[in-house]
């Protein structure tokens, strides 16, 4: 009698056969072979999204994260020193990493582990990692930006940044300025790994998550990395993983960007709070608020009330380096797209108290119930003029909103009830308020007062703020007497 067994699949010939799946070209997955690396799946979908930077229009960005123990680090010196190093003699890396009571023995242990069978040379002194074709590593580690200044200016053909969120968004920028070559057969790129969570939270979701989640992707690509992606994280780390509760449960063990360390809306959800559609005839009161800015985004939010109280965040307008007259044309068209011009045959939207007053108003006149505005507006320029004053010669009459911070933060916890303990909300806010939608959410405790929201400004580029977040307080914490509505004139 003959026994058989089944033939043990050859972990070479599986490997080659993932990495095809995956899309990693031939010379890429020689390199990785000779280096001795298997990676794991979500690895080889990076390693893919990295070879895309060779093409003309491909990225020039790649993000690879989410959850803890995702193997993003292995993989990020992976192909920095076993493809990239390879295949291209002469090539200056540069790899950041933030420093930690244990990082100098960590870049050695992960050294060891993904490099033990590709010739180089390591001066731990001096921080850099060499092979025998002239391309290099340099590892520079920093607890503080400010260090990270040393280096700018210098030029690197490829960026590698482990934990990319522990950088500030303007700190991440002026590392790119160091970002280019005199390789005519290369195209500088940057790599970044990281979790959700920490100072860059926000930039980096803007910057990789919201393309990805949106399938507009462009310069940049982004994997995400779960814990039980890699299989040779043990099974005790992802039970700690797993006891870890609130924000870090859904942060380090789900990869979940839609939260934030230290968030102050800690009860917002996106599934309960965003809605994508909204009836305009079931409001019975319209009001706005609005936040000026130059520099910083000008943001008028519209909004509604219900029969039952629900408060509802219909629109959004927010522009930045417009002058007034500009921005006067998108409020007047926002309020148009909800058609609350006076004499409408759908004027019964505005409810029975105000369609009385609206009687007696002039032809192509508008009403709000209230159109607020923060200090700023109100605040007299050496000419003794107001930024209200300019609004309201162009037909936008705004009045000054109530400033207190707390009242305004606590307004907004108070409407946004606790879903997960059963406490309904009375706050919803459709999806095009992108902007609102985009700070709300990742606000964090102001440490030195804690029942303050920390204040935070959009970079150059204009990505985070808090503006959006200021106007919706205004929205909500100012009561204008029903009597006092506000008038903007036609167009």
């Amino acid at each position: 009698m003959t026994t058989t067994t089944s033939a043990v699949p050859d972990p070479a010939a599986r490997f080659i056969a993932d990495a095809h799946d995956a899309g990693c070209p031939p010379d890429q997955v020689q390199n990785l072979i000779r280096a001795g690396i298997m990676l794991q799946t979500r690895q080889l979908a990076a390693s893919t999204a990295a070879r895309l930077c060779d093409q003309p229009a491909g990225p020039t960005a790649i993000g690879y994260g989410g959850a803890r123990g995702g193997g993003k680090s292995h993989w990020l010196l992976a192909q920095v020193g076993a493809d990239d190093c390879q295949r291209l003699p002469g090539l200056k890396c540069l790899l950041l990493r933030k420093v930690a009571k244990s990082n100098l023995e960590s870049i050695e242990d992960l050294r060891l582990c993904v490099l033990h069978s590709l010739p180089h040379t390591f001066n731990a002194s001096r921080g850099i990692l060499a092979f025998p074709n002239g391309s290099r590593i340099i590892i520079r580690h920093y607890q503080h930006e400010s260090e990270i200044d040393a280096f700018l200016g210098l030029e690197y053909d490829l960026i590698a940044i482990d934990e990319a969120t522990t950088l500030t968004a303007r700190k991440y920028l002026d590392v790119r300025t160091c970002l280019r070559t005199s390789k005519s057969n290369w195209r500088p790129r940057i790599y970044s790994t990281t979790n959700p969570g920490g100072v860059g939270h926000e930039w980096y979701r803007q910057t990789f998550i919201v393309p990805f989640e949106r399938r507009s992707e462009s310069d940049t690509r982004f994997i995400p990395a779960r814990v039980h992606d890699n299989k040779f994280t043990n099974s005790e780390y992802q039970a700690i993983l797993g006891s870890c509760t609130g924000w870090q449960k859904q942060a380090w063990l789900e990869g979940n960007w839609q939260i934030a360390a230290g968030q102050f809306f800690n009860t917002f959800r996106h599934d309960v709070h965003v809605i994508d559609h909204f009836d305009d005839r079931s409001a019975v009161e319209w009001f706005a608020a609005m936040d000026y800015g130059y520099t910083h985004y000008t943001v008028v939010l519209l909004g509604c009330r219900d029969a039952n109280d629900n408060l509802f965040v219909v629109d959004e307008h927010a522009e930045r380096l417009w002058v007034p007259q500009r921005h006067v044309q998108a409020i007047k068209a926002m309020l148009q797209r909800h058609q609350l011009l006076a004499g409408n045959p759908r004027a019964q939207i505005l409810g029975e108290a105000m369609k009385v007053r609206m009687r007696h108003d002039p032809p192509h006149s508008w009403r709000l119930s209230r159109f607020v505005a923060g200090g700023d507006l109100f605040t007299r320029q050496a000419d003794g003029a107001t930024i209200a004053s300019i609004y309201s010669d162009l037909g936008v009459t705004v009045r000054p909103a109530n400033a207190n911070r707390v009242e305004g933060w606590a307004a907004i916890l108070h409407r946004l009830g606790d879903p997960d303990a059963g406490i309904k909300p009375t706050l919803f806010i459709h999806q095009r308020c992108q902007r609102l939608l985009g700070c709300l959410p990742f606000l964090q405790h102001n440490p030195d007062h804690p029942a303050d929201v920390l204040k935070t400004n959009p970079n150059e580029e204009g990505l985070g703020g808090d503006d959006a977040a200021d106007t919706l307080r205004y929205l909500l914490s100012t009561k204008v007497p029903q009597c006092r509505a506000v008038r903007l004139r036609g167009l």
